[in-house]
């Protein structure tokens, strides 16, 4: 009598069948980690290009933030500037002052002159106002003297001949008005300045202006219903004789740390 029945696997099939299942397992769960790298020059350049980029924003980010910060140190300086400095200074000031020099050309053996002469400083209109009495020697005239920096022009007005003359402003001797007022300050607690020197300077009247306004307000102001000339200055330095002296006329003052002496002279 035969007899069926269901016929188990030989045991050594098992093991081949884990060691398949196995192989699948680890080909799955390794695949990634058991991967070969690939060179390193074919996956590094997109994070060294990033990283190149964000140095170079941080660069621009920096020079920005110390622009600004710059420009905002200029600002607050002008700020400062303007309404804490600007501010103390008053609009004009007034100084009566007197200068002593030694006179070398005219009068080597007088010893010390003494010169006087109200000084008036505009600050904010950037002009200065000088008014030089009569001497206490001869030889000088008394006059009203305007310095506009503004406009680049100096007017005299001789008090004795009532006459303006108008001249470009020679800043080489004649101090701004800030400097001047400065000058002032310092020595304001002495009646005098330092002892100091005479240096000349000659002119020509030439035309006469007739057109007033041109001149700017300050100087209309002073010669307005007087006669007014050009001048020019002599190119070269030389002795007035006598006969021209009778046709010149000296105005002396001071505007810097020394004494000037103007000479005005008509057109021969």
């Amino acid at each position: 009598m035969v007899k069926i029945g269901a016929q188990q696997p030989p045991a050594a099939l098992k093991p081949e069948k884990e060691k398949e299942e196995k192989a699948k397992a680890a080909a799955g769960g390794d695949g990634a980690a058991g991967a070969v790298p690939l060179p390193p020059g074919a996956e590094e350049p997109a994070p060294v290009v990033q990283g190149r980029r964000t140095s170079l924003s941080g660069v621009c980010y920096l020079t920005m933030g110390l622009l600004v910060l710059l420009l905002g140190l200029v600002f607050a300086s002008m700020y400062v500037y303007r309404y804490f400095f600007i501010t103390q200074l008053p609009r004009e000031s007034v100084f009566h002052c007197g200068v002593l020099y030694e006179d070398s050309l005219y009068s080597p053996f007088k010893g010390q002159l003494e010169l006087h002469e109200d000084v008036k400083i505009y600050l904010e209109e950037n002009y200065e106002q000088i008014n030089v009495p009569v001497p206490q020697f001869g030889g000088s005239d008394p006059a009203d003297i305007i310095h506009d920096f503004q406009r680049g022009l100096t007017a005299y007005h001789d008090i004795t001949l009532d006459k303006c003359y108008v001249i470009e402003l020679n800043t080489t001797i004649v101090m701004p008005p800030r400097n001047l007022w400065e000058l002032l300050v310092n020595v304001k607690k002495g009646t005098y300045l330092p002892q100091t020197y005479i240096i000349q300077e000659e002119m020509i009247a030439t035309e006469h202006v007739s057109d007033m306004e041109q001149l700017g307000s300050f100087i209309y102001r002073l010669c307005s219903g007087k006669e007014t000339y050009r001048l020019k200055r002599r190119s070269t330095r030389r002795r007035i004789s006598r006969r021209e002296a009778g046709n010149c006329h000296r105005i002396r003052h001071f505007e810097n740390t020394f004494v000037v002496e103007t000479v005005i002279c008509k057109k021969s």
